[in-house]
C-alpha cells in the first residue's frame, strides 16, 4: 500500500542528528504499527506495545525489550519510569529508537510519563537518541500531544495523522480485473488496510461480508463498539446517532427528535464525530457554515455506513444466525449502497482531473430552490481554478442509463441554479456502465475514477 510520503517523513527524521520525537496517531487498523516496523532501523531499535497493565509489569516488559539492545537493561528492577528512562537515554546510543506503540495505554496507568519523557527529551536532545509514539486513540493521543497544557506540547518534529488509504489502491490490493469490483469492494472496507487483508482471504466480496461482518463470530462484527470505545466516553449516545444517520436522518433536527432531545443538545456530540472522521458536515456547495442552515450529516468511512445501513437494524436476526436471510436482503439492496460511495467518489475524482483541458477545485454537492423556485439536486458542483467555469455533473450505478435524458435535466438544472452568474457551465457523468462519449458532456467510468484516485 502506499504510504511513502509518511515513510519517507519517519526517515527523514530519524536520519537527523539531534534527538527528535516522531508521532503517529490515527484510528485503529490503518496500518500504523506496520508503518512504524517499517521504518525503524533494526539494529538500533526498542520497539514495544502498551497495554492495560499495571505500571510495575510494563516497566519489566518494556525493560525486557531494551535488554535486546543494552546488555544488562533488564537484570535491574525499575521502582519507577523515571528510573528506566532516564537509564535509557544515558546509556542509548547516539541515532537509537525507542518506540512506543499504543502510547496512550501506557500514559493511562502512569500519569507521570509524558513529563519525564519531556524532560529526558530536553536534557539529552544533543545526543541523538529518537522517540516514536504511536496511539489509536485519537482523543488521547490529541491531549498528549496537541494540548497546549500538555508536557509533549510543541516538541514533535513530525506529527502525522494516519488516514485511510485512497479508493485507488484497492484494485491492486484485491487483484481485481474490473474498476466496477474496486467501487464495490471499497463501499465495503473503505480506504482501511487490515479490513482489505481480511477480506482477501475470501473467495468473494459477500462470501467476506458474511464471514467478517455478519457472523456474530466476524472479526468485524462489533469493530464500531470498538472505534467508539477508543475515542469517546459516551459510545452509547454516538451508536444512536450513527445508527440514525446510517438509517437516513441526515438533519440535526430529525436526529434530535428521533432520539428525544432538543437539536442544541446534540451540536457537541456531532462536532466530535466530525473531528474523528466518522461523520461528515455537508453544507450546499456555495454556501458556508455561517451562511446556511441547509446542513446535512453522513456517515464519512464506507464501513461504518454500510454497518449502520445493514448490520446494526438487524442485529438480533444475526444473533439467531439469520445470516443467509439477512445477506440476500442486504445483496438486493448493495446497489443502493454503492450508488452514495460512487457518487463520493465522483465528488473526490474532480480535482485529479483535467475536464475540458482545465483544472477544477474541490466538488461539493447543491441542494435547495432553483430559480424556479422549485426544489432540485445537482450532485456535483465546481468551479474550475480560475473561476471562470462552473462544472456539473450527475452519478448514477444503474447498469442501463439513458445519458441523453440524464444531460437534458441536468440542462434543465443548470438553468435554474442560482451559482451560475456569468460563468461558463459544462457538464460531465459518472456513469457505471454505457456509452464512453456523448455530444455535449463528458463521460467518466469507474476505470478513471479509480485509476486517478491514488
Amino acid at each position: 500500500m502506499d504510504r511513502s510520503e509518511e515513510l519517507s517523513r519517519l526517515q527523514s527524521l530519524l536520519a537527523r542528528r539531534e534527538g527528535t520525537l516522531g508521532v503517529l496517531y490515527g484510528r485503529r487498523r490503518l496500518g500504523k504499527s506496520r508503518l512504524l516496523q517499517q521504518t525503524l532501523p533494526a539494529s538500533r531499535s526498542v520497539y514495544y506495545v502498551g497495554d492495560e497493565r499495571e505500571s510495575t509489569l510494563q516497566r519489566a516488559s518494556l525493560a525486557s525489550e531494551i535488554g535486546r539492545r543494552i546488555p544488562e537493561f533488564d537484570k535491574v528492577i525499575y521502582p519507577e519510569w523515571e528510573s528506566l528512562f532516564s537509564r535509557w537515554w544515558e546509556e542509548a546510543e547516539a541515532g537509537s529508537v525507542l518506540a512506543l506503540d499504543e502510547f496512550p495505554a501506557l500514559a493511562s496507568a502512569a500519569k507521570e510519563v509524558p513529563s519525564l519523557i519531556q524532560k529526558n527529551l530536553d536534557r539529552h536532545k544533543a545526543k541523538g537518541c529518537h522517540l516514536l509514539l504511536t496511539g489509536s486513540s485519537q482523543r488521547m493521543m490529541q491531549g498528549l500531544i496537541l494540548d497546549r497544557t500538555a508536557p509533549l506540547f510543541g516538541r514533535a518534529h513530525q506529527i502525522l495523522k494516519i488516514a485511510p488509504l485512497p479508493a485507488g489502491w484497492i484494485q491492486r490490493a484485491f487483484h481485481l480485473r474490473q474498476a466496477i469490483q474496486a467501487v464495490e469492494a471499497y463501499a465495503v472496507w473503505g480506504g482501511v488496510p487490515r479490513y482489505w487483508e481480511l477480506a482477501a482471504d475470501h473467495a468473494s466480496l459477500f462470501s467476506a461480508i458474511r464471514s467478517l461482518v455478519l457472523s456474530p463470530l466476524g472479526v468485524l462484527h462489533e469493530e464500531p463498539r470498538s472505534l467508539l470505545l477508543d475515542d469517546l466516553r459516551d459510545t452509547a449516545q454516538a451508536a444512536s446517532i450513527l445508527s440514525l444517520i446510517g438509517r437516513g436522518c441526515h438533519r440535526i433536527s430529525e436526529i434530535a427528535g428521533r432520539i428525544g432531545k432538543p437539536a442544541t443538545s446534540l451540536s457537541r456530540p456531532l462536532q466530535r464525530l466530525v473531528e474523528l472522521d466518522l461523520v461528515k458536515r455537508e453544507i450546499p456547495f456555495g454556501t458556508t457554515a455561517r451562511n446556511t442552515k441547509r446542513t446535512l450529516y453522513r456517515i464519512a468511512d464506507p464501513f461504518l455506513g454500510f454497518w449502520f445501513r445493514f448490520v446494526e437494524p438487524n442485529r438480533s436476526r444475526l444473533e439467531a444466525r439469520q445470516i443467509g436471510h439477512v445477506a440476500s436482503e442486504i445483496e438486493s439492496s448493495f446497489p443502493h449502497h454503492v450508488a452514495w460511495i460512487w457518487e463520493e467518489l465522483a465528488r473526490a475524482s474532480i480535482t485529479h482531473v483535467e475536464f475540458f483541458g482545465r483544472r477544477w477545485g474541490p466538488a461539493g454537492r447543491w441542494w435547495g430552490t432553483g430559480l424556479d423556485r422549485k426544489q432540485m439536486e445537482i450532485d456535483i458542483v465546481s468551479e474550475s481554478h480560475d473561476g471562470s467555469a462552473l462544472l456539473l455533473g450527475e452519478a448514477r450505478w444503474v447498469e442501463d442509463v439513458d445519458a441523453s435524458a440524464l444531460l437534458r435535466t441536468l440542462y434543465r438544472k443548470a438553468e435554474n441554479f442560482p451559482h451560475v452568474g456569468k460563468r461558463e457551465v459544462l457538464f460531465c457523468l459518472w456513469l457505471k456502465t454505457g456509452r464512453k462519449r456523448i455530444r455535449g458532456a463528458e463521460i467518466v467510468t469507474p476505470a478513471t475514477v479509480i485509476r486517478c484516485l491514488r
